[in-house]
């Protein structure tokens, strides 16, 4: 049953946290001004300063509990999610889904442009869900919560619990793999949907058949693998032995998911041109006062597990992603930002979806939403309201 969830952090976990980042033990380091070995020691002493002394959580909880917020429970996993109601004369239930190491606050920007109706009077209702193990939504007790797992819960969510039968969908990251999931096992609701880049595990394997273009973009993504994707094989393969750190240090929290923040935006070199702190420390307290560090995680675990049973185990009893690798027919839109971590080539992904909208902005990177909510809000709005309107024809 749905119910009203607010917001609310015990000032004891806050004096907790104030009172680690005061006891932080800080590490040497060499050089490092370009974080060309990982996260910047004077920026992060300067913002573990500000989170620790000036960082005003009560004044971002207020802001965020603004926002439509409710709480579920599906096959007894809790669902946190935000549903805002559009303003429009017509306004169509739109999904739109996180990934890491963001969480629901990725839209906060994107929300009220998306509600707001334009000329013709078209909004959109937005449901803004946590996936399981992040934000306030529920920790899973057991293995198997995977991206089609979780596009599972959100469909119930939308067709069961909201009563939307027919909806659009939008996701980058892991919201990127999950929407793919949603196409694939619920086209029966799915109107179209919008990503931001290819889902990962597109990338692991290259077809026999690729053209050049295909061949230069795995090339590249071998090399990000081998320079940049550490991080991504110990969430898949050991993300427990992370967990004690990331869940005991608030700094050592920051490290780790700042520097994808840094590496993955539009940000000259600068990580304050592309987010504030009070934006980088309100995604931050929201993973530490829920302490959902291993859980995050562990969606890299679960998924490429799934990956591996699905690609090597075809004759397994239950194969978790028996769709891998067919192309969905529902509608696709797509939208890249030049500082994004891959810019595959369009047969590629011509491969896996039926493409009928496809635009290269000039600016922004992998937190679109955060970085560039105007533009992204506008490629959405325009791609979804065309769609809706050529259905109702």
């Amino acid at each position: 049953m749905i119910h009203p969830f607010t917001i609310s952090v015990d000032e004891s976990t806050l004096a907790d946290l104030r009172s680690r980042l005061a006891k932080t033990r800080w590490p040497d380091q060499i050089a490092n001004e370009k974080w060309e070995m990982g996260t910047n020691e004077a920026y992060l002493q300067e913002l573990c300063t500000y989170w620790q002394q000036q960082f005003d959580w009560l004044k971002q909880e207020a802001y965020l509990n603004t926002f439509a917020h409710f709480k579920t429970e599906i096959d007894d996993i809790g669902i946190h999610f935000i549903h805002q109601k559009g303003k429009g004369k017509t306004s169509f239930p739109l999904l739109l889904i996180h990934g890491y190491p963001d969480s629901f606050f990725r839209f906060h920007k994107l929300i009220p442009l998306l509600t707001e109706a334009d000329e013709e009077g078209f909004s959109f209702d937005v449901v803004v869900p946590s996936m399981p193990g992040y934000g306030f939504s529920g920790i899973p007790a057991e293995e198997g919560m995977d991206p089609k797992k979780m596009a599972d819960l959100f469909a119930r969510l939308m067709v069961d619990e909201l009563g939307y039968d027919e909806f659009f969908a939008h996701g980058g990251d892991w919201g990127g793999s999950i929407t793919e999931q949603l196409a694939l096992y619920h086209d029966d609701h799915l109107h179209a949907i919008h990503l931001t880049d290819l889902p990962f595990h597109h990338t692991l394997e290259q077809p026999d058949d690729a053209s050049d273009a295909e061949k230069k973009f795995f090339e590249k993504i071998q090399k990000w693998q081998r320079t940049e994707g550490a991080y991504s094989m110990i969430q898949a393969t050991k993300p427990q032995s992370l967990a004690y750190s990331l869940t005991d240090s608030p700094a050592g929290l920051a490290a780790w998911l700042i520097e994808k923040f840094y590496a993955w935006s539009d940000n000259g070199g600068n990580l304050e041109n592309a987010f504030t702190k009070d934006e980088l420390l309100t995604n931050l307290t929201i993973y530490w006062v829920t302490r959902t560090s291993n859980s995050s995680m562990r969606l890299y675990y679960e998924a490429i597990k799934s990956i591996m049973a699905a690609t090597y185990n075809p004759l397994i009893k239950y194969n978790p992603f028996d769709k891998t690798g067919k192309k969905t027919a529902v509608p696709a839109g797509f939208t890249f930002f030049p500082k994004d971590i891959s810019a595959p080539p369009r047969e590629l992904v011509e491969r896996y979806f039926t493409i009928e909208r496809w635009n290269e902005i000039s600016s922004g990177g992998h937190f679109a939403a955060m970085e560039q909510p105007q533009a992204l809000a506008d490629e959405i709005r325009q791609f979804f309201k065309g769609i809706h309107q050529s259905k109702s024809e």
